[in-house]
C-alpha cells in the first residue's frame, strides 16, 4: 500500500479470531499489571470496531506501538502484552573465569604471594586483570561475588584514639577476683569526702546520741 506522498505503508495486521472484546476486558480486570491492562483495553477497542488511531489514543502510544501489541498478542496471547525483563549487560567474566574466581576466594590469599591476609575487592580485581586481562570495577565484581553466594565482611569499627594497651590493662583489672569495689552512691565513703559533712565537723563529733538525749528529756517532765 502506498499513500499520496509516495511512502510505503504497512498493511494493518488483523487480530486473532479466537478472542473478542469481552474476553480482553475480562483479562484486563483480572490483571495486576498496569501496562498490560492498558494494552488489553486498546486491543479490545479494535475488536469492537474502533480504528487503530482510537486504540493508540486509549493506549497513549503511536500507531507503530499498537501494531507491535497486535503482533505480540497474536503470537502469545495476553502474556505477550507483559513487559519482559531487560537482559542487561553481558557478564565480563566467562563461566570458567567465574569458577576460578570462586576457587581463589574460597581458598583465601597466600600472604607470602599475594601480600594480603584477606581478600579485598581491589585485590580480586587486580588478580582478574593479571590472570585474564579483564578490567572489572569493584562494583561489578561485588555483584559477581554476591551472585556466587559470597558476602562482604567488614572489620569491627574502632575509635581512632583507642589505646590497645590501656584497653587490655582495663580488662585485666576487671578480671581480678575479690578486688575492692567502690562504695555505693550516698554511702559513708561518699559522705566523708563532702566538705562540711561527716566526722570532720566538730559539732557532729561532740553531739550526744539522739536516743538517750530524748529519753532524758522525757524522764524529767
Amino acid at each position: 500500500m502506498v499513500n499520496v506522498w509516495g511512502f510505503a505503508m504497512a498493511a494493518a495486521v488483523r487480530l486473532r479470531d479466537d478472542f473478542d472484546a469481552g474476553q480482553l476486558r475480562h483479562l484486563a480486570k483480572r490483571s495486576c499489571d498496569g501496562d498490560q491492562v492498558r494494552r488489553l483495553l486498546a486491543l479490545a477497542a479494535i475488536y469492537d470496531g474502533s480504528s487503530r488511531s482510537e486504540a493508540a489514543r486509549i493506549g497513549g502510544v503511536g500507531l507503530q506501538s499498537v501494531r507491535d501489541w497486535v503482533l505480540a498478542f497474536n503470537a502469545e496471547g495476553a502474556a505477550g502484552l507483559v513487559n519482559g525483563k531487560a537482559p542487561g549487560n553481558p557478564s565480563l567474566l566467562r563461566a570458567e573465569q567465574r569458577q576460578a574466581l570462586m576457587a581463589i576466594v574460597e581458598s583465601g590469599p597466600l600472604p607470602a604471594v599475594h601480600g594480603v591476609v584477606r581478600w579485598r575487592l581491589l585485590d580480586l580485581a587486580q588478580w582478574v586483570f593479571e590472570e585474564y586481562g579483564v578490567r572489572i570495577s569493584k562494583q561489578t565484581l561485588s555483584r559477581e561475588l554476591r551472585a556466587m553466594g559470597f558476602r562482604k565482611l567488614s572489620a569491627r569499627p574502632r575509635h581512632h584514639a583507642q589505646d590497645p594497651e590501656a584497653l587490655a590493662a582495663f580488662k585485666k583489672l576487671r578480671r581480678q577476683p575479690g578486688r575492692d569495689r567502690p562504695a555505693r552512691c550516698g554511702g559513708q565513703a561518699d559522705r566523708d569526702l563532702v566538705p562540711g559533712r561527716g566526722p570532720d565537723r566538730p559539732e557532729e563529733q561532740n553531739h550526744p546520741p539522739l536516743g538517750p538525749t530524748r529519753h532524758a528529756a522525757l524522764g524529767t517532765s
